[in-house]
């Protein structure tokens, strides 16, 4: 019994050898291939694929997309800067009239920034495109919290709101349309955030 256990043991080591030679010795199941060692000192296999082109004619659909697209990165581009310097003029005059009461100085002070704001950006903004007029219209909204006509009403009174609000609609617009990230607006908000991404503006 016990001999018979020693042929058993010696014929499973006798097999194992066999197969770690064959394993040692056959060179049919290798493939050589480039290699890529990663900075961690892994060695991972790699290949070449051959270049591959597709070409597709753009349908009427996709053009006319990217052609909309296109305008509007421009008009953001070109108007977002605006609707910054809006915004902090804005905070300024709340915060310069945050304490005054009376009402010729609240005029004196916001006539003062007014004519600031318009030596510094006044030629910019009126040689904007109807187009652009109603981005950065949207802009405003966006960076201040208010819409145009509530911001003239507040500072220019309810004539001068009414009035510019006219003019806006005979262009195809209006001073109080509001700001939606998530709707309509979704678009220029991914604009705004590459713009912020890429010249490090604050949101």
């Amino acid at each position: 019994m016990k001999k018979g256990f020693v042929y058993i043991i010696a014929f499973c080591f006798a097999g194992f050898a066999s197969v770690k030679g064959n394993a040692q010795t056959n060179n049919n199941d290798t493939i050589r291939v480039e290699a890529f060692i990663t900075p961690e000192g892994d060695t991972i296999p790699q290949s070449w694929l051959p270049t591959v082109e597709v070409i597709a004619k753009q349908t009427a659909l996709w053009k006319n997309y990217w052609r909309n697209w296109t305008r509007l990165k421009n008009a953001v581009y070109v108007t977002y800067p605006y609707a910054k310097t809006a915004s902090k003029l804005i905070n300024e005059v709340n915060s310069q009239l945050a304490n005054v009461s009376d009402e010729g100085q609240r005029k004196k002070i916001i006539k003062s920034r007014e004519k600031e704001m318009k030596r510094d950006f006044g030629d910019k903004v009126t040689s904007l495109s109807v187009y652009q007029g109603k981005v950065l219209m949207k802009l405003i909204n966006r960076e201040t919290g208010n819409n145009c006509y509530e911001i003239i009403k507040e500072y220019k009174g309810g004539f001068n709101a009414g009035f510019w609000q006219t003019v806006a609609f005979v262009f195809g617009s209006s001073l109080k349309q509001q700001y939606d990230p998530k709707g309509e607006d979704k678009d220029i908000e991914k604009i705004v955030l590459e713009l912020q991404k890429l010249y490090g503006y604050k949101g």
